[in-house]
């Protein structure tokens, strides 16, 4: 991680408390230099269950620039990719770490020579400055594992499994560790956290269509703007920036016998909406994004599907430009009824 645009402690602490006005205290309780001991990745929210900000150990959410409304959701990588299950950051004062390890030792419920081996690793008589680091206080932290909210089962979240390491303040963690934080790995944890709007495409007819009659679907590009997470640790001045923008729609009727408009029934993005609305005047045209179903329904609904797929990028403190991450796709379903077109004898 660059050791550079890193703000001092006391302003970092300042800045995570503007960021975080109404959850404070609970930021104290795990970020190093509060009144907790920092062994567990907590999560906490501010404004409406979380919605706007919230913190997961010294990870600080900014969710302002999320989608809402009933049937948002998130974003699921179009390739086999995900965010980190765990990562390294800053856990412990010299003082926290102290106050969370005797206890342990003390219970000797880890065995007598890894407890012997503990104590001579951070409290060795023999030399004065493994007294936790205790002369460091102020100059830097002990980083330890931290598991990303909802990746507790993850069997990824077990190979952050190096013990406590020490950092100065300004300096990078060690090179051998490629889970520790950095602006790329804070990008990847706010991908996790878009919440994207709900996909539901407007169709014309709408609800009920007739059997080889065109139905025409669209989406309205006001309702489909960017949408953005910012995750930070306030505590090393680092921040990043995720941003997913629509691009296509990929239309599925629900049943094989159909056509889609175009052929590949992916509709791209195009003067802020994909597809066009239906007007009159446009009865024998050919829509640019839509679907005709070649059969009836009967007492039932075919289950249109479509799916939005999202180019996610993002930009960091110290990295130049934008910078791509894999593109995300989210969708849902819609009830289409289709019916024969009733013939009339005369």
């Amino acid at each position: 991680m660059p050791a550079v645009g890193r703000m001092s402690v006391g302003a970092a602490i300042v800045a995570a408390a503007s960021v975080l006005a109404s959850g404070t205290a609970a930021w104290a309780d795990f970020v190093p230099g509060g009144s907790g001991t920092g062994s567990e990745t907590q999560v906490d929210g501010g404004q409406k269950g979380g919605e706007i900000s919230a913190t997961a150990g010294v990870v600080v959410f900014n969710r302002s620039g999320n989608g809402s409304g009933q049937g948002a959701g998130p974003v699921t990588a179009a390739t086999n990719w995900s965010p980190p299950a765990c990562y390294y950051a800053p856990k412990y004062t010299p003082e926290q770490l102290q106050k969370y390890l005797e206890p342990i030792w003390a219970a000797e419920s880890t065995g007598y020579q890894w407890d012997a081996e503990q104590r001579k690793k951070y409290l060795d008589p023999e030399d004065s400055k493994k007294d936790f680091n205790k002369h460091k206080t102020g100059k830097g932290y002990w980083w330890d594992s931290y598991v990303t909210p909802g990746r507790e089962g993850d069997p990824g979240a077990l190979e952050c499994d190096k013990p406590v390491f020490w950092v100065d303040e300004n300096d990078d963690p060690p090179a051998d560790i490629p889970q520790a934080i950095t602006t790329e790995v804070l990008a990847q944890l706010a991908y996790a956290e878009l919440r994207v709007p709900p996909t539901q495409v407007d169709l014309a007819p709408e609800g009920t269509t007739k059997v080889n009659l065109p139905t025409w679907a669209w989406l309205d590009g006001a309702e489909f703007n960017t949408v953005s997470v910012t995750a930070s640790v306030p505590l090393l001045g680092i921040k990043a920036t995720t941003t997913a923008e629509p691009v296509s729609v990929q239309i599925e009727p629900g049943t094989a016998d159909a056509e889609r408009y175009p052929g590949s029934g992916v509709c791209e993005l195009r003067n802020d909406r994909i597809g066009e609305p239906y007007a009159r005047g446009k009865a024998d045209r050919i829509p640019p994004c839509g679907v005709k179903y070649l059969r009836s329904s009967g007492d039932g609904s075919y289950q249109l599907k479509a799916t939005v797929t999202w180019k996610i990028h993002w930009t960091g403190t110290g990295v130049d430009g934008e910078q791509l991450l894999p593109d995300g796709t989210f969708g849902a379903t819609q009830d289409v009824v289709v019916q024969e077109i009733q013939a009339v004898n005369r």
